[in-house]
């Protein structure tokens, strides 16, 4: 057990009742230790830390925690100046800003065939069921909790959610885990497109032979959110760090590892009217509901289930 322990940050996304898999980190020492929790990689995020301790050397859950009075309020100028989807009641905010994109492999898919748009993936899979059989995958919900809330925003926002589920059923499309095993993958050729993958990850896994779109239909953008435990033994510590984060300092270091998504129109490849941004807001409590758990899970698992031997 580290002590003195002076400060617990949870960064983390929606999992599944406690079934994605959780990382734990430790970071600085001596009275200045964090303790990091998150579903999703934590590496990608330590250089903001590194940096953050070196210049304060003494210093779909996280929105079901706040609703359940779990936080500590904060406010500030940096938090104030946040867009109302990445704050709610003080007590959570979201300080990235990282697009869902589809990846393909670029030596098997020419420029000409990429699929800019849901519509055209849908359009691709209808006329090549069998180039593509097999080599289509996306997370799997039921071990990534972020590849839940992906999904289930999906549901929410897309005319064509059923379509892809039934484009993705007759592909024999794989579900999986973990989003440096769908890249590699791509980046290999076992799979020639994986849909709904956190663009930050393939940013900073720079894949030979991968390029990525970001759907001009709708592009999902996920900002990681932090909160302060109500408990937090030293809470002006989280504050400070908070703050940093949302510093034009904490903000340019976060760019440079690819968690920033240039919203600039000038630097942006999509529409701005085709961003969605996932809201830090009490509907997301909607997809921990038991009754919608259980009816999406269903409805996922006839989808990716195995095809039957016997029908072979």
């Amino acid at each position: 057990m580290i002590r003195p322990l002076c400060a617990a940050l949870w960064l983390v996304l929606l999992p599944m009742s406690g079934q994605a898999q959780e990382a734990v980190a430790h970071f600085g020492s001596g009275n200045t230790v964090f303790v990091i929790r998150s579903t999703t990689d934590i590496s990608i995020f330590e250089p903001v830390l590194d940096a953050f301790i070196a210049s304060a050397p003494a210093v779909h859950l996280m929105v079901s925690l706040v609703n359940r009075a779990c936080a500590r309020p904060y406010a500030s100028d940096q938090t104030r100046a946040l867009p109302l989807t990445r704050r709610w009641r003080d007590e959570i905010w979201g300080f990235t800003q990282e697009p869902a994109v589809t990846i393909y492999n670029n030596q098997e898919i020419t420029p000409e065939e990429v699929p800019v748009s849901r519509f055209e993936l849908l359009d691709m899979l209808r006329e090549s069921p069998e180039r593509f059989r097999g080599k289509i995958a996306t997370y799997d919900i039921e071990a990534s909790g972020l590849g839940y809330l992906f999904a289930y925003v999906d549901s929410l926002e897309a005319t064509t959610f059923g379509s892809l589920l039934e484009g993705f059923a007759r592909s024999d499309a794989t579900a999986t885990c973990c989003s440096a095993e769908i890249i590699d993958a791509v980046s290999n050729g076992d799979f020639l497109i994986a849909y709904n993958v956190l663009g930050s990850y393939v940013e900073n896994a720079k894949p030979a032979n991968v390029s990525a779109i970001l759907p001009e239909d709708y592009t999902l953008i996920l900002s990681r959110a932090y909160m302060i435990p109500a408990t937090a033994r030293n809470p002006s510590t989280s504050q400070a760090f908070l703050d940093f984060l949302l510093s034009d300092v904490g903000q340019s270091i976060l760019r440079s590892v690819g968690l920033i998504y240039a919203a600039d129109p000038a630097e942006s490849r999509i529409a701005q009217s085709a961003i969605r941004s996932i809201p830090l807001a009490p509907p997301l409590l909607v997809a921990l509901d038991k009754g919608t758990q259980r009816d999406f899970l269903m409805r996922w698992r006839d989808t990716f289930s195995e095809p039957d031997i016997d029908g072979e």
